[in-house]
């Protein structure tokens, strides 16, 4: 993956989440100006301080809140690059998913992501990408992970559709799908005694992923270097979603 100097402008949502932090230390390593989203304001603050980004709060993650906040933010700066790592994680059957939660996961996954669908027309007015984070059960059929499966293959089909839409304009946009990954969302779920033992045996690396795995991968597809590529979805899973070892 390509590793040298970003020259631009890069925005992160979800910036304050496990992925979005390891984005913004990547870029920032490469020198990339970083504008920095997240609903902890706390949080957002520890991110910006150790990678010299500016800030604006996230208040809303429904599809115009999104898109509004982008272009007050984003105002007459070009942007080169949006990494969207907001998202949330529920792991029930559909019939125990109440309404309430369902829609919480696809407002907080699927429809912030069509908010900046919707910006990122005005805002990368030179060419650049846009990076959604999906997820290996988008394609794979895990068990308990109806809603969140939905709103994940929702992403990679709008990600393939915007960028059909907007190729003309060189505007690129891709998905990477970690497969388990440690982080504050997953926490609770890795802390049950032997899941993190029974994941990383899964797992054709024999672990599971870090922060940084997805981070590389996300910053790749950023990359100017990376503008033969688009729409599309790359696997951050240590092989889980396509290797099955003997």
């Amino acid at each position: 993956m390509a590793t040298g100097p970003l020259d631009g402008t890069f925005v992160i949502l979800g910036a304050t989440g496990a992925v979005g932090s390891a984005v913004a230390t990547e870029l920032a390593s490469r020198g990339a100006r970083l504008v920095l989203l997240g609903r902890d304001q706390d949080r957002l603050q520890a991110v910006a301080a150790a990678t010299g980004g500016t800030t604006a709060p996230l208040t809303r993650i429904d599809a115009e809140g999104v898109r509004d906040t982008l272009r007050a933010t984003c105002a007459g700066a070009p942007i080169h690059g949006i990494a969207h790592c907001v998202g949330s994680l529920l792991l029930k059957p559909a019939q125990r998913t109440t309404g309430s939660e369902w829609h919480e996961v696809v407002e907080t996954n699927l429809s912030s992501a069509f908010g900046v669908t919707m910006a990122a027309p005005e805002l990368i007015t030179a060419g650049g990408s846009v990076v959604f984070v999906s997820s290996v059960a988008a394609t794979i059929g895990l068990p308990n992970h109806e809603a969140i499966a939905a709103a994940k293959a929702g992403l990679e089909g709008l990600a393939r559709a915007a960028a059909a839409t907007h190729a003309r304009r060189r505007i690129r946009f891709h998905c990477v799908a970690p497969a388990l990954v440690a982080s504050r969302m997953t926490a609770s779920l890795l802390e049950r005694q032997g899941v993190a033992a029974a994941a990383a045996a899964q797992n054709p690396s024999g672990r599971i992923g870090r922060p940084e795995d997805v981070a590389r991968a996300i910053a790749f597809l950023l990359d100017p270097a990376s503008d033969w590529l688009n729409g599309r979805t790359l696997g951050v899973d240590g092989g889980f979603g396509t290797l099955r070892p003997l």
